[in-house]
């Protein structure tokens, strides 16, 4: 007998089927698959009021999402995104500050910045780089090639992309108005300046040069470089999509601070004319460099500091050789110049006196070395004064035996060698003055008559301005003032004062020294007309370039001062290996007599009032004849 179940009426057939699928399967329906089941067999069988009441809350639901998201971005993180996004609009732009103004002594410009701009572009928004460099070029004096390496890089060497390039710098404005007119895309431009030399080469081996970024390399312009540059400012601005600047965006500035400017004690037009005899000299010499300095006596003021050959600063093609400071970067032997601290020495010490005789052989042997004069000659008997106008080494010698080593020693520090200027200049060379214990048997003797130890220019003019000044060495002075942004001056320092010798024997050996230029002298080139010059030649011998031992190459100098009976200027001319003539008076006292000439005149000195003083230059009982006509 056979019991049957009641029958399902919420079940269909499908249903059956499917749900003993699934058990034949060995699986049953999950929750979420049933009630998903439920829900698809409610609206088939239900009418569409259903659909409208989800499709409300499926609204809602997307709805609730955007409103979550809008509070995250204005509420939660609101103020973060908008420093964010004003951070990517703001943009820094250097405000260069004014470089300062080298003057001369009179106020003109030797050194001046004027505006300019350096170039820029967006690498990415230029379409055309080639037609771009072809257009541009031209204008700002850049290779085509250049200006294409600078325009078609896109990506750095770390993967970024580069948005930001310098097309040029430190272009001058009237060119920046001509890309202007050619409306190139993505081109824009920053404040800059470039550094200008208004009289080209003048005193450019004195005032150096700045670099391309507008800081000084060499020269004042590297010394005073701190100070020159200022303090540059900046200026934050909103920037458009565009590349504009947002006019009701936020901006702030700081302005820049200019720098200070600076008075030179150099004359503008001696040093023109001095600059114009030495580079002139050179070229009829045959030499390879000619250098004069002239200082006013009293005060140490370098009134010029000429260099010839030289050159202009403001060419691009300019050589960094051609401004080297040949007057503080190149030492030499002072030759014969340097007779004039021997005998100031042993005067100063009362071993000796104008009129004082002395035996000069033809050789004198010291140390187990023969020293000879200049020329061969018959013994002689010579006056202090007659040693020093025929400039006679082994005299010279003579002469420093009577004060000893220590007591020479003592005197040549005092008149400055061996010791640096105080100029600060780069790259100066302050010679060189071995102490005593480190004198070899001949060392004596060399240096009594200027070998054996080295000096620059500048220190070599000094001892004859301290000779002119009555015996007391001031220390050289280049810079006169500080003139600061505010307009505030501040001037230099008075420059440091030591004695070296009683004023009477520096008018003594002034007096001998104007001999040097008379007939009787080595230096007759250098007389000036109506003016009592004092001075002295100087032909010294050169190293070989090897380096070892010397040869045929010499530095020809004469150096001097006027009037002599109230020295005023002081002018030193160093000639460095003149091929057609190696004498000092020959080669170096003809610009001496041009430059000292120009300065008398420019400074309205009155010519001499009285005669030089006469001395005898041959001793008693000297023979008569031979080469040196006394």
């Amino acid at each position: 007998m056979s019991i049957s179940s009641p029958p399902r009426h919420d079940a269909s057939p499908d249903g059956d089927r499917s749900e003993r699928d699934e058990e034949r399967n060995g699986r049953s329906p999950s929750f979420l698959q049933r009630s998903i089941a439920s829900t698809m067999a409610g609206f088939r069988l239900k009418d569409g009021t259903n659909r409208i009441r989800v499709l409300v809350i499926c609204s809602l639901f997307v709805f609730s999402l955007f409103a979550a998201r809008l509070i995250d971005l204005q509420a939660v993180r609101g103020e973060e995104l908008a420093t964010k996004a004003k951070d990517s609009r703001l943009q820094k732009e250097l405000l260069p500050a004014q470089r300062g103004t080298i003057f001369d002594a009179a106020g003109s410009p030797l050194a001046q910045s004027v505006p300019a701009r350096d170039i820029t572009a967006n690498p990415w928004q230029i379409p055309n780089a080639a037609d771009y460099a072809a257009r541009i070029s031209p204008i700002i004096g850049v290779p085509v090639p250049t200006v294409l390496s600078r325009i078609t890089q896109r990506v750095n060497a770390n993967g970024s992309q580069v948005r930001f390039a310098y097309v040029a710098r430190q272009v001058k404005l009237d060119a920046w108005n001509q890309i202007r007119q050619l409306k190139l895309p993505a081109t824009y431009s920053e404040p800059s300046a470039v550094r200008s030399y208004p009289n080209d080469s003048l005193a450019a081996n004195l005032l150096g040069y700045t670099n391309s970024e507008g800081q000084g390399v060499a020269g004042l312009e590297s010394v005073l470089d701190k100070n020159l540059a200022g303090t540059p400012g900046e200026k934050v601005y909103e920037q458009s999509a565009t590349g504009g600047e947002i006019p009701t965006g936020n901006e702030n500035e700081v302005l820049p601070t200019a720098g200070a400017d600076y008075r030179l004690t150099i004359n503008r037009d001696l040093q023109y004319v001095a600059q114009q005899a030495v580079t002139q000299r050179v070229k009829e010499v045959n030499a390879d460099s000619a250098v004069a300095v002239v200082i006013e006596v009293k005060t140490g003021r370098i009134l010029a500091l000429a260099q010839g050959p030289t050159g202009n600063p403001n060419s691009p093609t300019r050589k960094d050789s051609e401004l080297h400071n040949l007057a503080v970067e190149q030492e030499f032997e002072p030759g014969s110049t340097a007779k004039v601290m021997t005998l100031a020495a042993a005067v100063n010490e009362g071993k000796v006196n104008p009129s004082t005789p002395f035996n000069i052989p033809n050789r004198l042997k010291r140390g187990g070395f023969e020293f000879k004069d200049d020329v061969n000659h018959f013994g002689y008997k010579m006056t202090t004064a007659g040693i020093l106008a025929k400039s006679s080494n082994i005299g010279t010698i003579q002469i420093a035996e009577r004060i000893g080593k220590q007591k020479l020693y003592d005197y040549l520090r005092l008149f400055g060698a061996g010791s640096s200027t105080g100029l600060h200049l780069p790259a100066e060379n302050p010679g060189y003055l071995p102490p005593v214990d480190k004198w070899a048997d001949t060392t004596f003797s060399n240096i009594a008559y200027g070998q054996a130890f080295s000096v620059n220019a500048i220190q070599a003019a000094s001892i004859f301005a301290t000779i002119a000044n009555g015996g007391v060495r001031v220390a050289p002075q280049v810079i006169d003032a500080k003139i600061n942004a505010d307009g505030s001056v501040e001037n230099a320092p008075a420059p440091s004062a030591v004695r070296a010798i009683d004023e009477n024997t520096a008018k003594t050996v002034s007096q001998m020294m104007e001999e040097v230029v008379s007939k009787q002298g080595t230096a007759p080139q250098a007389a000036i007309p109506g003016y009592r010059v004092a001075g002295k030649t100087g032909t010294a011998q050169l190293i070989n370039e090897n380096g070892r031992g010397f040869g045929s190459r010499y530095v020809a100098s004469f150096i001097g001062f006027a009037p002599a009976e109230a020295p005023q200027i002081a002018v030193a001319v160093i000639t460095r290996n003149p091929k057609r003539t190696r004498f000092g008076g020959e080669t170096s006292g003809p610009v001496f007599k041009t430059i000292m000439t120009a300065a008398l005149q420019m400074m309205n000195i009155p010519p001499s009032g009285t005669p030089a003083a006469q001395f005898k230059l041959r001793a008693k009982g000297s023979s008569r004849g031979g080469p040196w006509n006394l």
